[in-house]
Parts: C-alpha cells; structure tokens; sequence
C-alpha cells in the first residue's frame, strides 16, 4: 500500500485512479477522456466529494473557468488577499456574530483581555483538546464517502464500512483484499488516519 500523502483531488476512470494532485493536472488529465465520451469518469476532492466541472471548451478555457484554491484554514489573512476592513487583517480577524446568553457574556467581560481573547482561547484550547477525535472523524467520513460511491456493491463493503467506524484496520484491510487494486489502495490511504495510533 502506498503511503505518500493524498493529493487535494483525485480522479478515477472506472477502477483506475487516472489522476491525482491539483485542480489543473486532474481536470488536464480528464478532459481528453470526456471529450471523447468514455464514461465513468469521476473526480474527489481530498474529503471524498464528488466534483463537477463544466468541460466544454478548449482544455485552456476549461483550466480559466476553475476555481482558485482558498488558503488552509489556518492560514492568516495577508495584504492584498481582501478588502482592508475593521480589526486587524493581518491576524486574518473576521467578525461574525455569536449568540450567548447574559451569564456567558458577563463571564467573557471579566477575563484578561476581554470577551474576544477569552473566546479566541477558548476555540483554540477545544480544538487541540478534540484534535485526535477530529481527525479519525474526518478520515472516517471520507473513507465512507469514497467507498459508498467506487465500492458500495463490491464484495464485503458493509463489513469493510463496520470496520471502519470500528476502528479495526485488520478487518477493514480483509474486507478490501478483493477489491481493484486502485479502489482498494485509495481506501485504505484515506481510512489510514482513522486507526488507533499504538499507545
């Protein structure tokens, strides 16, 4: 099983995985297939949704329709991404509204720094506290998502999704054996965050 991290995109001709990294290789990759009708051509973003694209066109018209990749989540605002606003744009602060109830606000108002810090610290602490749950969540559901749409009426594929809410890679790696090559491969590299870490 290969081991080497998951493009953002994905694309699978029937059974084989045709193409794997950016927007614009994948859909490069793709177009010729579409535009001589062969079918079953499907493309997966890194959480294992479906993508459409408008295809028609010339292959540099279809690449200018695309859309530009958003930053990581994480990743702060900078100079020139948006609008210059109120607050501080260079810490990427976005204000959005948030509904508590009086005792909630009082307790914000009274901690160092203030309502905003306060909330800020408590966002960041829960992430971290809830990170591992996170995570084998994520991996989960697009594992679900992928097999449900290349696996769902293939050999054990209840059982393989058991496993892996379950959280037993060894069954989940005997459900998969005799699935194709490509299918099984894929599933297992987005299953693999999933599994307990060994303690």
């Amino acid at each position: 099983m290969t081991s080497h991290a998951i493009g953002p995109y994905v694309a699978f001709h029937g059974d084989r995985l045709l193409a794997e990294g950016d927007l614009h290789g994948v859909v490069s990759a793709i177009k010729p297939l579409v535009d001589r009708g062969e079918p079953g051509v499907l493309v997966f973003d890194a959480r294992s949704q479906q993508i459409d694209f408008d295809l028609r066109g010339t292959l540099a018209e279809v690449l200018a329709r695309l859309p530009v990749d958003p930053p990581p989540a994480d990743e702060p605002v900078r100079d020139g991404d948006a609008p210059r606003g109120r607050g501080r744009p260079k810490l990427g602060v976005v204000a959005r509204e948030v509904t508590l109830l009086p005792r909630h606000w009082e307790w914000l108002g009274q901690q160092r720094g203030g309502a905003s810090v306060a909330l800020r610290r408590l966002v960041d602490d829960a992430r971290r506290a809830s990170a591992d749950a996170d995570r084998i969540r994520a991996a989960q559901e697009a594992a679900h998502r992928f097999m449900t749409v290349m696996a769902g009426d293939r050999p054990d594929y209840e059982e393989a999704a058991r496993a892996l809410f379950a959280g037993d890679s060894a069954k989940f790696a005997r459900c998969t054996a005799t699935w194709p090559v490509d299918i099984r491969d894929h599933a297992r590299r987005l299953a693999q965050p999933a599994w307990p870490t060994p303690g």
